[in-house]
């Protein structure tokens, strides 16, 4: 299982629940606040948003929401923003196939995992099943 990057010089912005779909816009629309305060160009504050759209949505069906925290700091020289998004689900059976396009487990197109990779600078998930998943995803400044 791949070990999550952690930093404890990592600033907290903000801490949410995933219980709804109207939390995920407002997870949406702060993330995209988040990186433009970062002075994310438009293209890349599209990209992170875009992520964890797709992150946001697979932790609402099909892991009975959780919580994503959003920090900022230093990730190999970069400033970046930070956001990880766990959940307390069912875990993900086979990473690897999830992880490839096309697969999907439910009624999506088997873009998302995948998707959300290509759109971000560092990618990183763990799952266990029955215990759940956590995803954290990095954007660059």
């Amino acid at each position: 299982m791949m070990q999550l990057t952690s930093n404890t010089n990592w600033e907290t912005i903000d801490k949410h629940l995933i219980k709804t779909e109207h939390d995920i816009v407002n997870v949406r629309q702060q993330i995209r606040f988040c990186a433009k305060q970062l002075n994310m160009g438009i293209i890349n504050q599209t990209r992170i948003t875009t992520a964890v759209s797709e992150l946001l949505r697979n932790m609402y069906n099909y892991g009975e929401g959780g919580e994503v925290l959003i920090q900022k700091g230093m990730v190999d020289e970069h400033n970046a923003l930070i956001i990880t998004c766990s959940d307390q689900g069912p875990g993900i059976d086979n990473l690897e196939l999830a992880m490839s396009d096309g697969y999907t487990s439910g009624k999506g197109m088997g873009y998302g995992l995948p998707g959300a990779k290509r759109l971000v600078d560092r990618f990183e998930i763990e799952s266990e099943k029955n215990k759940g998943t956590i995803v954290r995803i990095m954007k660059w400044n």
